[in-house]
């Protein structure tokens, strides 16, 4: 038995474990992505918008690939995020 197959047998329940949860707070860890990339937007007064929104729409996209939605066959989620954040205020 090779040491790669030997890790993922060990590491088969842990991953099992982590994509149930990811289902189950689904709605919990988007709408915590989107708050942490608004307040990060908001900090760097929108100076790096688009590569927060694109950060926030790929860490989307491997949440919804450990939750197993993508292996049904179905249509992938959309890329990038949600809505963008508001621009900042002076």
């Amino acid at each position: 038995m090779g040491l790669l197959h030997s890790m993922k047998t060990r590491l088969s329940p842990a991953k099992e474990k982590v994509s149930h949860l990811a289902q189950k707070h689904e709605g919990r860890i988007h709408h915590g992505l989107d708050k942490a990339a608004h307040a990060v937007d908001r900090k760097t007064k929108g100076k790096y918008s688009h590569k927060i929104q694109s950060g926030t729409g790929k860490a989307k996209h491997a949440m919804d690939r450990l939750a197993h939605k993508e292996d049904g066959g179905g249509t992938p989620p959309p890329a990038g995020g949600a809505t963008p954040p508001p621009p900042p205020t002076s």
